[in-house]
């Protein structure tokens, strides 16, 4: 199973500002900080507000910062949200599926208990979770400019 960089973005932006806390941060900021296209990420960011995971604000203190806090941002509903489908084969969609064997291969159900199983993994988790470890390891995270009030 792959996810699409879209929402690897997606992600990637919650735990910069779960990392920053109630600090607002900027587009630019991340992108910097992520080395990504910044054009790519307006979009990303607008999808996350639009979801209700970031709060946004415009002008000249403007930036965005997250809508609820990181423990309560479950990392299973942020994929689900992000990504386009989770069609792993074409038998997947009754619409589209074309296969002569659909109504006697097996294989269909164990896909299918293999992406919810991955879908549920993914429940477990939240966004504060994931950021715990890079917080106290990781020479990435550590290099995040941290302003304490």
């Amino acid at each position: 199973m792959r996810l699409t960089l879209y929402t690897d973005y997606s992600l990637r932006v919650l735990l910069y500002l779960a990392y920053k806390k109630d600090q607002m941060v900027t587009i630019s900021e991340l992108a910097d900080f992520y080395k990504v296209s910044r054009n790519h990420l307006v979009k990303v960011v607008h999808n996350l507000g639009i979801q209700g995971y970031i709060i946004t604000t415009r002008g000249k203190n403007g930036g965005l910062r997250l809508a609820r806090a990181a423990d309560k941002i479950v990392i299973g509903d942020v994929v689900r949200k992000m990504e386009p489908d989770f069609e792993l084969l074409e038998c997947f969609n009754a619409e589209t599926d074309h296969c002569v064997i659909t109504r006697s291969c097996a294989l269909k159900s164990v896909l299918f208990s293999a992406r919810d199983n991955f879908l549920n993994q993914l429940d477990q988790y939240t966004v504060a979770d994931a950021v715990k470890p890079a917080a106290t390891s990781s020479p990435e995270f550590k290099s995040i400019p941290v302003v304490h009030n």
